[in-house]
């Protein structure tokens, strides 16, 4: 039961999420992994300068062939932020730690 109250309360403290904005400035001053988590289709349809495209059902298993040091920094995206938002889920139980999610996904960054 404290587990989960722990999650619950980690989830709702941390959300790790970055606005547009907030991306080119670390994409400026950081090493970034920017990294599209929908489909291969999605992402050949249009994606973000220098974004890695690794979709959600792949990203457990490949994820260590792109991001080797789990320190660094990745960022990651999809359609609406839900798919980024599970994937960053997936990451963190990996171990990494320094996993943010674009908040609106693409679709907020193309509406503007």
């Amino acid at each position: 039961m404290i587990k989960t109250i722990r999650k619950i309360l980690y989830r709702s403290i941390d959300n790790k999420e970055i606005s547009y904005e907030n991306l080119n400035d670390f994409m400026k001053n950081k090493k970034v992994f920017l990294i599209d988590v929908r489909s291969n289709q999605e992402y050949e349809e249009g994606h973000l300068n220098g974004a890695i495209n690794i979709s959600l059902y792949n990203i457990e298993k490949e994820i260590e062939n792109i991001v080797k040091d789990k320190d660094e920094l990745i960022i990651l995206y999809c359609s609406s932020g839900s798919r980024s938002k599970e994937a960053k889920k997936i990451l963190e139980e990996l171990g990494y730690h320094e996993v943010y999610n674009l908040k609106g996904g693409i679709d907020r960054v193309w509406i503007q």
